[in-house]
Formats: C-alpha cells, sequence, structure tokens
C-alpha cells in the first residue's frame, strides 16, 4: 500500500497502531527517518501491548544512533511480547538487545 493512501486513511480518522507502524515502515523504506520515528513512536502510544511496534520503533532507534533509546525500547517490547506469548518476536528482541548490549 502506497503512503498517500496511508495517510489518507488517517486524514479519515482510522488510527490505529497497525496504521502508524505500517506508516512508519513506509517511511523508513523511503528514507524519511524523523516521519517514520514519529509514527513508530504514535503506534506504541496508541497500543502499548503491540510488539511488532515496539520492535519496529527499537530498529529505527538503533539505526539512528540512539543505542540506549533503543535498548530501553527493546525491553519494553520483550516484556509485552512475554506476556501476550508472541514467541518469534521474543527470540528477535532477544538477538537484539545482545547486539546492544556488547
Amino acid at each position: 500500500m502506497d503512503i498517500d493512501a496511508l495517510e489518507k486513511m488517517l486524514a479519515r480518522g482510522q488510527d490505529s497502531a497497525m496504521l502508524r507502524l505500517t506508516l512508519g515502515n513506509a517511511y523508513l523504506r523511503r528514507g524519511e527517518r524523523e516521519t517514520a520515528l514519529r509514527h513508530l513512536r504514535e503506534a506504541v502510544r496508541l497500543d502499548p501491548n503491540y510488539s511488532a511496534a515496539w520492535k519496529g520503533l527499537g530498529r529505527l532507534l538503533a539505526e539512528t544512533g540512539c543505542p540506549e533509546e533503543a535498548l530501553e525500547t527493546y525491553r519494553q517490547g520483550l516484556a509485552v511480547a512475554e506476556r501476550h506469548g508472541d514467541m518469534q518476536v521474543v527470540r528477535e528482541l532477544r538477538v537484539f538487545i545482545r547486539r546492544l548490549e556488547r
């Protein structure tokens, strides 16, 4: 789905954590990191139990030179994923955390 269509959904009031995650990833692919960061932060604000949003936000923070904030974000996402039994995200986040702790 293209960014314009996603932004139109947002403008129509169809805001959700999934929409924000999708927008964040789309802007990231386009190289617009600040806009991506804004949408990913909003995704975890809208649904703090959405482990994929935590993972996406942490990844972007790590890529943009914010390792401490990325580590904390990954840890929050790990707690969410563990509570909800999202084992794939648990495994991924544990790897990302170990890499940042080195």
